[in-house]
């Protein structure tokens, strides 16, 4: 299959699946707190990629093991428990809003610290699509916007995170393949996150003694398995293939999901909608501009 066509059909399937994730959050939290959501989405997917892990070890240099740590902590760690903690006190529609600023943190980190340089065409594709989902959810959401600076910091935090992980994953890890460096990563940050939730939540007492926790629970494995384990071996492959700037721009056609998920719960589509989905479409088109030659690397011309 061709790669760029494949790297297009890679992006939907993460838009489908990370687009569901908030409302995935947002149950596993009527039941948990945002530490053992956190810590349970770590650990589950941990156990799932034990496996691969195991198999990926040969062949991985110390050096990569660093990176390897850093990116798990970076890229998965810290952010699983930011956004459970964020999701207590803002809605999914801003917790949406604010994860589309990950490409523009990528945008930013990828050129003043990793030294990663750009075209002004993907430039434009960064602001098009930035100014694509906040219209959209400012639209859609604008009923139940709500905006708390303590909690959103969160996300904005996670999205730093985010953004500074693609971007090492893209220049320190590209030699390795994706199931490597995602079974890895969550190898080695599973046992913390285990022991979090065993000696620092009540989680165990709770699947003893609340009968609505197992629900909780099928929710969180449904997040880990299918949102953190093989949505992130897709995600990296993305970035294999294509730019860091191109595989972060999923964070825009997010809200789109929500869209959708609107419809089917039978909520009105207004034509307005269009307009900035187009946009959306739009900006993630000219973050992936690139010359005529094929180079997954970001280069920059004037």
């Amino acid at each position: 299959m061709n790669q760029r066509l494949l790297s297009w059909i890679i992006l939907v399937g993460l838009v489908l699946t990370w687009g569901s994730s908030f409302i995935l959050i947002k149950r596993g939290l009527e039941v948990f707190s945002a530490v053992e959501v956190g810590a349970l989405r770590v650990s589950i997917t941990f156990l799932f990629l034990l496996p691969l892990a195991i198999k990926q070890l040969n062949g991985i240099s110390k050096q990569d093991l660093i990176w390897l740590t850093i990116s798990g902590i970076i890229g998965n760690l810290l952010p699983a428990f930011l956004f459970a903690k964020a999701q207590t006190g803002i809605n999914s529609s801003t917790a949406g809003l604010l994860n589309s600023l990950t490409p523009l943190f990528t945008l930013l980190i990828g050129l003043t610290i990793f030294g990663i340089k750009t075209r002004w065409v993907n430039v434009s594709g960064v602001i098009l699509g930035l100014l694509g989902a906040v219209g959209l959810i400012s639209q859609t959401g604008g009923h139940s916007f709500e905006f708390n600076i303590s909690y959103a910091s969160y996300i904005i935090l996670a999205t730093i995170f985010y953004a500074t992980n693609v971007n090492l994953i893209k220049t320190k890890l590209s030699h390795l393949n994706a199931i490597a460096i995602t079974s890895i990563t969550f190898g080695l940050i599973g046992i913390p996150a285990f022991a979090i939730l065993i000696f620092g939540t009540d989680f165990f007492s709770q699947i003893a003694t609340q009968p609505e926790a197992l629900s909780g629970l099928g929710y969180i494995s449904i997040l880990a398995v299918v949102g953190t384990g093989i949505a992130m071996i897709a995600f990296n492959t993305l970035i294999k293939f294509t730019s860091a700037l191109f595989a972060s721009s999923v964070t825009y056609l997010i809200p789109v999901v929500a869209i959708l998920w609107g419809i089917f719960d039978a909520e009105q589509f207004e034509p307005q909608y269009f307009v900035w989905i187009l946009m959306i479409i739009g900006g993630v088109i000219l973050v992936n501009r690139k010359k005529s030659t094929v180079n997954s690397n970001i280069t920059i011309r004037k």
